[in-house]
């Protein structure tokens, strides 16, 4: 990899393809905590208990299972569409209108009165999600070189972590303006307040939605034509996995592993997280205004710094970084479990976590797109993005009852502890890839 002097790691940030990744990031990052963190939000104030709200987080599994259809998102035009805007921007739009249909539904169903249609409507803007990861990762990697990937990665992460928190924070202060007063107390359920919040958060799509529209299309790299449906069926679901071992050999369990286990501590110990300022009393109003103000701005400077770090310093030694100040944040949780309400402590809990979040995401995203072909990137990358939350929302689906069991506090504390493993393998992969970075 070519390190760049700080100038030039620094303009790479206003060059078209960046300034893409910034809104196309934000589309992606959009749907996840609507049907993930926001929604535990909701259905905590709507009366439903914590260890449903945690095994209702499995619906995000649709994220680690996504490389299933990979492969056909790789390889299957849709009538009509790809034929005007190509393979990639096709399957962007599609999976971005079908995400703006569901939330829509979610919107004007109430959970408090029926939460199976809830749970419907959420997998199946979970799995529209997911399929749009698939067609943007893809996207990326095909629109810029190796040396650009990093900073690619930055601004699509700084664009997915700005759409996080107007899904998380936004949503908050959107309900609580559109609440009906007056109410005593803590702020009594009203879903007429969610449905305007969700209904907002349907409308916000339309900002992937024209970026697709006025995006170029990546040159397709032509593979060879199959000679019968086999052959087409091992080109597309058997070869990019066959090829990812090929190359690696033993070194992909490792590989896969560090994947498996990276987001470990924050996946796990996300689905708690608004349950948790539920429980401790503070106001939509006061988690919105706290990760709406300073976990932006911490987020936007992590993402920069990782990014930049990365393409200055090589992008395992700030993965490793990442890794340790994932699970380091975890711990500030549980200070704040035993110390109470307290907004200046929230912020400063908030901001340490964006912050951490921001580098490891930027540098991670990285090191997975590097590990791609690129004749394969939609399929492989959905893989590895898979494997990385696969394991950790399994465990998250467990999160409600163990914080009945053992509390909030000691939930913390152990979602830290999940992270050290991770430090013992990104010095094991630092060591079989470090002539590549």
């Amino acid at each position: 990899m070519t390190q760049h002097n700080w100038r030039q790691a620094w303009r790479v940030y206003l060059e078209p393809a960046s300034l893409r990744m910034l809104a196309l990031g934000f589309s992606a990052g959009l749907p996840l905590l609507l049907v993930f963190g926001t929604l535990s939000f909701w259905l905590r104030e709507a009366g439903i208990d914590r260890t449903t709200i945690g095994y209702l987080s499995w619906v995000g599994l649709a994220y680690g299972f996504k490389w299933v259809w990979a492969p056909l998102v790789d390889r299957l035009p849709i009538p009509f569409l790809t034929r005007a805007l190509g393979r990639r921007r096709s399957w962007l739009l599609l999976s971005q209108c079908t995400i703006v249909a569901a939330l829509t539904g979610m919107a004007l169903t109430d959970p408090k009165i029926a939460l199976m249609p809830i749970v419907w409507f959420a997998l199946a803007v979970a799995f529209a999600s997911a399929t749009q990861d698939i067609s943007l990762d893809a996207y990326r990697i095909e629109s810029a070189d190796v040396d650009r990937q990093a900073a690619l990665a930055a601004t699509y992460q700084t664009g997915y972590r700005l759409a996080m928190i107007w899904a998380g924070a936004g949503v908050l202060w959107l309900a609580a303006r559109a609440e009906v007063l007056p109410v005593s107390g803590a702020t009594a359920y009203q879903h007429a307040a969610w449905q305007t919040a969700y209904l907002v958060m349907a409308a916000s799509m339309l900002v992937g939605i024209v970026t697709v529209l006025f995006s170029p299309e990546p040159a397709r790299r032509e593979l060879p034509p199959a000679r019968n449906a086999a052959e087409w069926l091992r080109s597309a679901l058997v070869e990019p996995f066959a090829e990812f071992l090929r190359r690696y050999r033993w070194q992909a369990a490792l590989i896969l592993a560090l994947i498996a286990v990276y987001r470990i501590s924050d996946v796990v110990m996300g689905i708690m997280a608004n349950p948790f300022y539920v429980d401790m009393g503070f106001t939509k109003d006061e988690v919105a205004a706290v990760t709406k103000i300073y976990g932006v701005i911490m987020t936007l400077v992590g993402a920069f710094i990782g990014g930049v770090l990365s393409m200055r310093f090589g992008v395992m030694r700030i993965l490793m970084l990442g890794a340790i100040l994932s699970a380091a944040s975890n711990l500030l949780f549980a200070w704040l479990a035993g110390h109470g309400h307290d907004v200046t402590a929230l912020i400063f809990v908030v901001s340490a976590d964006n912050l951490a979040s921001g580098i490891a995401s930027a540098a991670f995203v990285a090191y997975l797109s590097s590990l791609t072909n690129v004749n394969y990137s939609a399929t492989q990358y959905a893989m590895f993005s898979s494997m990385m939350l696969l394991l950790p929302k399994t465990i998250a689906g467990f999160s409600g009852a163990y914080v009945d069991s053992f509390g909030y506090g000691h939930f913390f504390t152990a979602t830290a502890l999940l992270g050290a493993p991770v430090l013992l393998l990104v010095w094991l992969a630092s060591r079989v890839k470090r002539q590549e970075f």
